[in-house]
């Protein structure tokens, strides 16, 4: 088609989806909603500009590219950018974001069927197009089956021929025929060159796709999202006899003893020292806290009433009173004893067999 025969819609929506790229392209927040509106609206301007595409038959199977006037080249890049724009999509779910690679895919599609038409997928593209229309889902740069050392090889390939490309675009951009007159054979060689580039881009942007999408396939769904409840509806009864960590109230309000007559515990209780008040006030909120139900003086009583507490045996030892002599004498006579005892009589001398 003839550049005065393009609809000046087609051109206009082209520029404002244009602008509204660089405008995403150049920012930094893609968490902001800003970023998501943009984004947004740079898609549907795309999109819109490929149904003009279309509805205008730009773009006709029986042309070549020689047919294609230069400043109707950049059109044939519609479909790319919608693949590109559309995997930019932020604050997407795993199982969310499967539906976006795809579609992102059918751009890339469109485009490569596009520019395969007019005879742009050369050596050594076109025998990646060959791999991937023949599988579209388990498409690499380099297939699954070749060696450690061949996928090393071909990552360096493609990373020279794109730094080949990103070369040849700067030298051509920096021409002073392309930046003051504007050369037509200059302006057509820098956009078959960026053509080319995005050609190079929708394979690499595949191999990645693939993997994201094989990864994301094998990825556990999301847990579901809690419904609101009736605010006016009682809340439903838990049963926390089987827990371990039941509430204080449940445990509080059992009654009944605390030990059986062989001593085993009916309830669970915790133990507290008389003197730990203070420190539990200051640990009630730490992770994990359990509240105690008795101090060992409270436990130890329980135990005294249960009878599980042994009380009397020898006789408690009688305090001397000082002002009796007589008892001041006795106790002094009875220690004198005892030392002379264990002076004439050595500690295990009675044992003479050597039994413990």
């Amino acid at each position: 088609m003839d550049a005065s025969d393009t609809p000046q819609s087609l051109r206009a929506l082209f520029d404002a989806a244009e602008a509204k790229r660089q405008i995403v392209e150049s920012s930094y927040d893609s968490s902001s909603p800003t970023y998501a509106s943009e984004l947004e609206a740079a898609i549907s301007l795309y999109t819109k500009t490929h149904e003009a595409i279309a509805t205008s038959s730009l773009f006709s199977p029986n042309e070549g590219i020689e047919d294609v006037a230069t400043s109707e080249l950049p059109f044939l890049l519609t479909s790319f950018y919608i693949a590109e724009l559309v995997q930019k999509t932020p604050r997407l779910q795993p199982q969310e974001r499967i539906p976006v690679l795809r579609r992102a895919r059918l751009a890339y599609d469109a485009f490569l069927n596009l520019v395969d038409a007019y005879g742009l997928v050369k050596s050594p593209y076109n025998r990646l197009l060959e791999r991937y229309q023949d599988d579209r889902d388990a498409f690499a740069l380099v297939p699954s089956t070749a060696d450690a050392a061949a996928k090393r090889n071909g990552k360096i390939a493609s990373f020279k021929a794109e730094k080949a490309l990103k070369e040849k675009l700067s030298i051509l951009k920096a021409n002073p025929r392309y930046l003051e007159n504007g050369d037509e054979e200059l302006v057509r060689e820098l956009y078959l060159t960026n053509t080319l580039f995005c050609i190079h881009t929708t394979f690499t942007s595949l191999d990645y796709l693939n993997r994201e999408l094989s990864l994301l396939s094998r990825a556990p769904p999301a847990p579901p999202v809690a419904t609101q409840t009736d605010p006016s509806r009682p809340p439903p009864e838990v049963d926390h006899t089987l827990r371990l960590d039941q509430p204080m109230s449940q445990l509080l309000g059992r009654g009944g003893p605390l030990l059986s007559k062989e001593g085993k515990p009916l309830q669970p209780f915790t133990l507290l020292g008389s003197g730990s008040r203070q420190e539990l006030r200051r640990g009630v909120f730490r992770a994990g806290h359990n509240l105690p139900t008795m101090s060992i003086d409270e436990y130890l009583e329980e135990e005294r009433r249960q009878g599980n507490i042994l009380e009397g045996g020898t006789q408690p030892k009688t305090v001397v009173d000082e002002d009796d002599m007589d008892a001041v004498d006795r106790e002094t006579y009875k220690a004198r004893a005892w030392d002379d005892y264990t002076d004439d009589n050595r500690k295990g001398s009675g044992n003479t067999l050597n039994m413990g």
